[in-house]
């Protein structure tokens, strides 16, 4: 099967970043959002990402120009009924989910391609929603989009060789590098990456070391990019709090637990970088330890 036309339900930071480096590689893509207001700010952040990738040359702005001509935006889920794959990046809910995977169902060809870019909830769960569990698949790209190569490629024990062959051609024509992953909770990265970001929650707890310590110890002693709290920030701790719980709820083991101290930070609203506050103070030039 060739992918040629390409859904992106969600126009966020995912799917947006999704979207841009689908119509970068030639693609024809519509993305689909649940108002004006939305799309609109899905397309600002699709042109600014492409405006910096020419300031630092690292597009053309013929290149930039020929892309955004290949993305429409639409509010009707309809105008997505053609598509070859469609890949949703609403909100991490499975009800949502599965009532946009079920009325896709009824719109799109039998063809069609369905795939997830959740981070943590199961794809059988998804799949068993639709009358196509074997064009079902996960997409898990990584944020920021356009910058991160990995997606990882998650099937179920229903989906058939052509859908995942599909999608990892899919994968490798839009720039990225796909790993294959079974549909358990967290797939490969966040099965690893969220247990060390909680852990790390938990060492603070206990009055191990402080905030920046720790993210110094693992930068200059385990050569990590940024320390766990640094990374939880860029995440977003509410994000992290909710593949936690998910996760948790799948495994029942400790180690995804999430820590107190990382519910009464979500409860406070230190979500991170977004919103201004986290582990770190985010309102000057340089980030400040807030401490805990």
């Amino acid at each position: 099967m060739k992918i040629e036309k390409v859904g992106v339900v969600g126009a966020g930071l995912m799917g947006s970043g999704i979207a841009e480096v689908a119509a970068k590689a030639g693609f024809d893509v519509v993305v689909r959002e649940i108002d004006d207001a939305s799309a609109d700010r899905g397309r600002g952040r699709i042109e600014a990402s492409m405006d910096r990738a020419v300031e630092k040359e690292k597009l053309s702005a013929e290149e930039r120009d020929a892309a955004l001509e290949r993305i429409a935006f639409t509010t009707k889920v309809e105008a997505i009924a053609d598509r070859d794959l469609v890949i949703e990046a609403i909100v991490e809910n499975l009800d949502a989910k599965n009532e946009l995977f079920g009325a896709l169902d009824e719109l799109c060809s039998d063809r069609a391609i369905f795939a997830s870019n959740t981070s943590s909830l199961t794809i059988t769960d998804m799949a068993a929603a639709t009358d196509r569990p074997d064009r079902v698949i996960g997409l898990h790209f990584f944020n920021p989009v356009p910058v991160m190569r990995l997606v990882e490629v998650v099937r179920t024990i229903a989906t058939s060789d052509e859908t995942f062959e599909a999608v990892v051609d899919f994968a490798r024509a839009v720039g990225r590098e796909p790993i294959a992953a079974k549909d358990n909770s967290g797939f490969v990265v966040n099965l690893l990456l969220v247990p060390y970001m909680l852990d790390a929650v938990r060492q603070l707890e206990r009055g191990v070391a402080s905030i920046e310590d720790i993210d110094t110890g693992m930068v200059l002693g385990c050569g990590h990019p940024m320390g766990p709290f640094t990374l939880a920030d860029f995440v977003g701790n509410d994000t992290i709090l909710r593949i936690a719980e998910i996760m948790f709820d799948e495994y029942r083991e400790q180690r995804y637990a999430p820590p107190p101290l990382l519910r009464r930070m979500v409860s406070m609203g230190r979500h991170g970088r977004k919103a201004g506050r986290g582990f770190y103070d985010y309102s000057g030039d340089e980030p400040v330890p807030i401490p805990v």
